[in-house]
């Protein structure tokens, strides 16, 4: 698309996740939108990457997450996409020092840790960290989890927030990539892509948005756009909305990063294991290793060690995980490895960090943020989910529930709901 065409019903600014499932929402109901995305391509963190790799690899979102309820399961079968229902061996470990008690005795401490997050939910908001067992000698791997898992520390979790999340511990995952899913779900849709919204107006009868191309008018407009950009004032409005902005601002973006060496040569490493690069720490990276059999080792880091490890850069970054590997398995154990990818989410300027997590006390920002303003701006995004936030499905529905709510605030009544 060379050029923004002029008065389309909707503007949906981002093609990730929500901006996509919105656009198709609007188009299966007859309502005309404009998608406009900053970067060159569709998907946001959902990337699949083919080129230079001995498999398909998932930059960003991997996982479908709460699969058996996960909305995107049948849309990827539809697409034609291979949905493989193996279960992840996220809480194995196959290097030293993990012995079958020291596993049990985790994995235990692990369970009272989610038990009790589960009943604070409806308690009075605080840290999670609050809910450690004192002293016992998993904290830091409890930590370090949780960094995989919210993008951020236990301190800076809302109990509330954690509580609500509707976890079903089913997590399946799309052979050729969930990345891949999504540019899919987006062909065929008016794209406007390297065209970054920088402002939206809605102080008159319609909407008009700003963009690195040029501006468009229309009747309403669905924000679509990571939370991060929100709170930094990078996407601003006119009038202010200053209950977004602080909402926004509460539920800052957490991290997780990845790093994939391939395997050079023949390796006895077992394939679709599971490695923790510390057992005492959370800085810790999780490492697959083989997925699928693939000759790959996969690295998983979130929360404030992945940005120290982006800020001292990403040949740091390979010097860790290589630390962390043959700390485990000894140097002689592993393989030649060749870097292939490390990602820097929070230095990329479009995302600039990874999902969402609300701060203690901030457990109703969610809410806040997802409300409409005036039946004319619609808000989706997985931080905009109450309940599935930070999963690619809970930004998706997020994107479908605005598209709907725009059709009804326009009097289309054969919005397909």
């Amino acid at each position: 698309m060379t050029s923004l065409p002029t008065n389309p019903d909707v503007v949906v600014i981002g093609a990730g996740a929500a901006g996509i499932a919105a656009a198709r929402r609007l188009t299966a109901a007859g309502v005309a939108p404009l998608v406009v995305e900053a970067r060159g391509r569709p998907g946001g963190r959902a990337f699949t990457r083919v080129d230079d790799v001995p498999a398909p690899i998932d930059l960003g979102a991997e996982w479908m997450h709460s699969a058996d309820r996960n909305v995107l399961v049948p849309l990827a079968r539809a697409l034609g996409f291979t949905v493989e229902e193996d279960e992840p061996t996220w809480g194995g470990h196959f290097g030293p020092g993990f012995s079958d008690a020291d596993r049990a005795d985790f994995r235990a401490a692990s369970a009272r840790f989610w038990d009790a997050a589960d009943a604070a939910a409806d308690g009075p908001d605080r840290p999670a960290a609050e809910l450690l067992q004192v002293g016992c000698r998993w904290n830091g791997l409890i930590q370090a989890v949780s960094t995989y898992y919210n993008g951020v520390e236990l301190e800076r979790v809302s109990t509330a927030d954690l509580g609500r999340y509707e976890d079903t511990r089913v997590n399946w995952r799309v052979r050729e990539g969930y990345g891949a899913v999504i540019a899919r779900a987006a062909e065929g849709l008016p794209i406007a892509f390297d065209c970054p919204a920088v402002a939206i107006d809605h102080s008159g009868a319609g909407v008009r948005v700003e963009t690195a191309r040029g501006s468009v008018t229309t009747k309403a407009c669905i924000v679509a756009a990571p939370v991060s950009l929100i709170a930094a004032g990078a996407l601003s409005f006119s009038p202010a909305l200053p209950d977004k902005s602080a909402a926004a601002a509460l539920l800052p973006l957490g991290l997780a990063d990845k790093i994939f060496f391939e395997i050079e040569g023949p390796t006895d490493l077992p394939a679709g294991a599971h490695l923790f690069g510390a057992l005492d720490r959370k800085e810790a990276i999780s490492f697959e290793i083989r997925p699928r059999g693939a000759p790959l080792i996969a690295g998983f880091v979130g929360g404030a060690f992945a940005r120290a490890l982006e800020a001292a850069g990403t040949a740091a970054a390979e010097a860790e995980a290589r630390r962390q590997l043959a700390a485990m398995l000894g140097a002689r154990s592993i393989p030649a490895l060749r870097l292939i990818a490390a990602t820097r989410w929070d230095r990329d300027p479009f995302a600039r960090g990874a999902y969402s997590h609300a701060l203690p006390g901030a457990g109703a920002a969610r809410d806040v943020l997802a409300a409409p303003v005036a039946d004319r701006l619609f808000f989706a995004g997985e931080a905009c989910s109450r309940r599935r936030f930070s999963t690619v499905h809970g930004a998706w529905e997020t994107g479908e529930a605005a598209a709907e709510a725009a059709c009804v605030a326009l009097k289309r009544p054969n919005v397909i709901i």
